[in-house]
């Protein structure tokens, strides 16, 4: 009988266990406090915390589609458990969309589209796709160059983050202009007007959420959807970063001319052509032809020390 018992009891035992009442401490007492996590249930569930209501540049998300739901709870998922990806972009945030959403701001596009940023680089400036998309918002050569950017073999300004995030917003307000719908504008960025367009007739729909699209622009608006609320609430999906990347204040150098050798202007100004490059990425060559004398401004940290 108590052989019965002692076998019952470690029955239930594993029972609990399995059930996720076991719990992860962390109480190293040498780790800063910064870097402390909460106590967490080893064993949680696999689905992720959905929002009653949801906007996207101020239009509403008809969350009550079934259809709907289940595309915007996909992306969550796959952003929540693509944990290296995610954590990258939560850690990059301080230092890149204090630069981008007063652009935003002056050019009268919507806050959100910082989001499709995110989604489109990982705010990774120097990101280069295999089609040939370049920057931050992975803009391809004759677009940026209709959108009045520079690309050549000295500079290349799809590498700016500045000038092509008001090259971004040229797009999106004609693209908006063309739809009347932020959420077309933004389908739009990745599959085309025209395209957009040539579906809106075969289809006779001119709502996102009612056009059946190719699968790669189908998933689009959602990821936005989804980098959003994870972005905005990082801790409803176990994302506790306590380090993120703060903003490096520059100085700005005006270039009128000719330059000679980058790393010889580097030099000259406290710094490594690493280091030059690494602040101005749209520098595309050792040394740059100015004959019409156009004025770019080169970026020099001002804590140079931070880069020795």
């Amino acid at each position: 009988m108590k052989k019965n018992i002692v076998i019952f009891v470690l029955f239930l035992v594993t029972c609990a266990n399995t059930a996720g009442i076991v719990y992860l401490y962390r109480e190293n007492q040498n780790l800063k406090a910064a870097y402390t996590r909460p106590v967490i249930p080893m064993l949680k569930p696999s689905d992720v915390y959905f929002p009653d209501s949801f906007y996207l540049a101020g239009e509403r998300v008809p969350l009550e589609r079934v259809d709907v739901t289940e595309s915007f709870k996909r992306e969550l998922i796959t952003n929540t458990y693509l944990h290296s990806s995610t954590i990258q972009i939560l850690k990059k945030i301080p230092r890149t969309f204090p630069v981008i959403e007063p652009i935003l701001k002056k050019e009268g596009v919507p806050d959100d589209f910082k989001y499709l940023a995110v989604i489109e680089s990982n705010l990774n400036a120097s990101a280069v796709s295999p089609a040939g998309a370049v920057g931050l918002w992975q803009l391809m050569p004759g677009t940026a160059r209709e959108l009045k950017l520079e690309v050549g073999r000295d500079v290349d300004e799809r590498y700016d983050i500045e000038k092509s995030t008001v090259a971004a917003c040229a797009y999106l307000k004609k693209a908006y202009k063309k739809f009347g719908s932020w959420t077309m504008a933004a389908a739009s960025y990745n599959g085309g007007m025209n395209m957009l367009t040539r579906q809106m007739k075969a289809q006779k729909e001119d709502d996102y959420y009612d056009l059946l699209l190719n699968s790669e622009t189908a998933r689009y608006v959602y990821r936005i959807l989804a980098l959003k609320q994870i972005i905005e609430n990082p801790t409803l999906y176990d994302f506790f970063v306590s380090v993120k990347y703060e903003p490096e204040p520059c100085e700005r150098i005006a270039v009128k001319g000719n330059v000679k050798s980058w790393t010889d202007f580097a030099q000259r100004h406290g710094i490594s052509y690493k280091t030059l490059k690494r602040f101005n990425p749209w520098l595309r060559n050792t040394s740059l032809r100015n004959n019409k004398h156009k004025t770019y401004y080169v970026r020099i940290p001002v804590n140079k020390e931070a880069y020795k």
